[in-house]
């Protein structure tokens, strides 16, 4: 079969594996890339591009947007797109011998249409399956064969969830960090804080990766922040102010935390980002990075994300930062 042929076929299977799912649709982005737009019921929606298993928009049943893309980023490979929930596999940063946060973020990933088993909200029928595997030329730089799968889920509240599931296919052992590097959307990082962290120990990406503990307090933002917090809990709270909005982060699988925000010097360096573009995102990721994940043959593991978005004024007792995150 030719080249077309094939591509044709694998289109079709695609198209039709989508078509199964009320709620899933197969579409043109940007540039022509390829990209899945998950609807909920009552009207909230996620949008989710092959290329790099990337989610680039999630909106609750208002439309408003959660997350944060730059109006310059570039959607054409092999940039990475800036913004949305970029994944940093099989390496964190500049943790290793790779390109930054590793490749799997610059390849097209395919929808899985036979994925093994897993639990999911029966009333949800919004989520997709990706799939990873390594090309001859991600072998030569990285000679670890892998299954990575993604399921991006869409809850009947909302709720945005991720859930990764690496397998070792290979003969030997291999060792990655992870990331999902998410840049949710704030109205004025001077109005927001994040709880949560307080009193936990982090590495200064600022300082060398010094370690260091966290004050008793919240964190909030007057300038560059870029930290690693270590052995963090399944659940952190980013409160924004002025939009009276609480994200909610709950992980599984996932130790560290990294919060980060380049302010006004890093953010005119960047080509794919606006110069006052840093005032209107935080980045708050769900990670493993201190301590690399091994994987035997045959093993598997799995990090979860779930991304819940409320009115602050669900969340009593905003001062305490254990009340707003067991009231969330």
């Amino acid at each position: 079969m030719s080249s077309d042929k094939s591509a044709a076929a694998a289109a079709t299977a695609v198209a039709v594996a989508v078509a199964t799912l009320p709620s899933v649709d197969l579409c043109k982005g940007v540039n022509g890339l390829d990209k899945v737009v998950l609807r909920e019921a009552r009207g909230s929606s996620a949008e989710v591009y092959l290329y790099g298993g990337h989610v680039t928009s999630w909106k609750n049943d208002h439309g408003e947007e959660l997350l944060f893309v730059s109006s310059k980023a570039i959607f054409k490979p092999p940039k990475a797109i800036r913004g949305g929930i970029p994944i940093c596999f099989p390496q964190f940063s500049n943790v290793g011998t790779l390109e930054q946060h590793g490749f799997a973020r610059n390849k097209i990933w395919t929808i899985d249409t036979d994925p093994p088993p897993l639990p999911t909200n029966p009333t949800s029928k919004a989520y997709v399956n990706l799939i990873l595997k390594p090309s001859d030329e991600d072998l030569k730089i990285w000679p670890h064969r892998f299954e990575f799968r993604l399921r991006v889920a869409l809850g009947p509240g909302g709720d945005l969830m991720l859930t990764s599931r690496i397998r070792n296919t290979d003969e030997k052992p291999f060792s990655f960090t992870f990331a999902y590097h998410t840049y949710f959307s704030v109205s004025d990082i001077s109005e927001v804080r994040v709880e949560g962290l307080e009193t936990l120990d982090y590495l200064d990406n600022l300082q060398n990766r010094e370690r260091c503990t966290e004050q008793g307090d919240a964190i909030t933002f007057e300038g560059e922040f870029d930290k690693i917090y270590l052995g963090t809990p399944t659940k952190i709270a980013i409160i924004d102010h002025e939009k009276k909005r609480t994200f909610v982060i709950r992980k599984d699988g996932l130790p560290d935390a990294v919060v980060w925000n380049p302010w006004d010097k890093k953010a005119k360096a960047m080509a794919d980002f606006g110069d006052e573009e840093y005032k209107y995102m935080l980045c708050v990721e769900s990670a493993a990075i201190e301590k690399s994940i091994t994987l035997k043959p045959g093993e598997e593991w799995k990090g979860r994300q779930e991304l819940s978005a409320v009115p602050s004024s669900y969340c009593s007792g905003q001062l305490d930062p254990e009340k707003v995150l067991q009231s969330c």
